[in-house]
């Protein structure tokens, strides 16, 4: 079975459309990186487009109290509750009424000050309106972040040539998007099996025949002397039925794409992405505390 590989634009400096009547700042650069954010290549494609609608950079962070089940409602939430609310007090003068006069009587009697029930209804009163919580068993603790979301919708649109400034375009973003290359076949048996009859045993060989396939390409995002990287592309939204020529080629097409964070960030990883600078590793980057580098 031929290999088939889905192949980008002709590599140039810039793809996409001319925005000479728009602030640069409003113009996104799209550009392939690797895992550090650095770009692969000097000749690699940039895909320059506007960002249309919303831009929403979403982050989540997870903070969790570990400690708000140790008060007493979690033994006995039920009677927690109703002593919290008020409502065991009627119960309580309701068991009390179906006792007779001689029980009654030895009840308070065992319990000297006012007697056992009496005692019981005014602490149960007392326990209106109180709480378990505390700012001990309220403590928030951070429990982990997921990576950032940038979701954004591209313009792409047609001044001259709809192949150049729109199609080229949106092959080039899919083949960031898409796998590089899907084996046709292969489990991890096969891969063994392979490797063991192959006359190249080597550590890059098993590699290659555990791992047959090749993962999408890792991207920045420039936007507004911001750069974010590296990124991964988690949605594309292709519009089918937008403007189109004679020839069936897009002459404008608003892709909503949501981009994602290839880990999550730490607050060098968001320094590094600030103007003037953009990333840079040096600075710290996405992993300054990983290689022992300054924030």
């Amino acid at each position: 079975m031929d290999t088939m590989v889905v192949t980008a634009a002709a590599p140039m400096r810039e793809v996409g459309s001319l925005w000479d009547g728009l602030n640069p700042n409003l113009i996104a650069s799209i550009y392939e990186v690797d895992h550090h954010g650095d770009p692969v290549s000097d000749v690699a494609p940039i895909l320059r487009c506007p960002f249309v609608d919303d831009a929403n950079l979403e982050m989540t962070f997870n903070w969790q109290s570990p400690f708000e089940n140790s008060g007493a409602g979690s033994l006995t939430p039920s009677l927690s509750a109703m002593l919290q609310s008020g409502m065991v007090q009627p119960i309580i003068e309701n068991v009390r009424g179906v006792l007779s006069s001689d029980e009654r009587k030895k009840f308070d009697e065992s319990t000297p000050g006012g007697g056992w029930a009496d005692q019981t209804a005014a602490a149960a009163e007392h326990a209106r309106g109180r709480t378990g919580i505390t700012k001990l068993n309220s403590t928030q603790v951070f429990t982990g972040m997921a990576p950032i979301k940038l979701d954004v919708t591209l313009m792409l649109r047609a001044w001259r040539d709809p192949q150049a400034e729109v199609e080229d375009a949106l092959n080039l973003l899919m083949d960031w998007a898409m796998p590089r290359y899907l084996a046709p076949e292969g489990t991890l048996l096969t891969a063994a099996m392979e490797w063991a009859g192959s006359d190249n045993k080597t550590a890059k060989s098993l590699v290659e025949a555990a791992l047959p396939s090749t993962a999408p390409a890792l991207l920045a995002v420039k936007y507004k002397q911001r750069t974010f990287a590296p990124l991964v592309i988690e949605s594309i939204g292709v519009p089918l039925n937008s403007p189109s020529d004679s020839a069936g080629r897009f002459v404008q097409l608003q892709l909503p794409v949501t981009f994602a964070t290839l880990t999550a960030w730490d607050g060098a990883g968001w320094e590094g992405a600030q103007p003037p600078n953009g990333f840079n590793v040096n600075h710290g980057g996405l992993y300054g505390n990983v290689q022992g580098l300054p924030r």
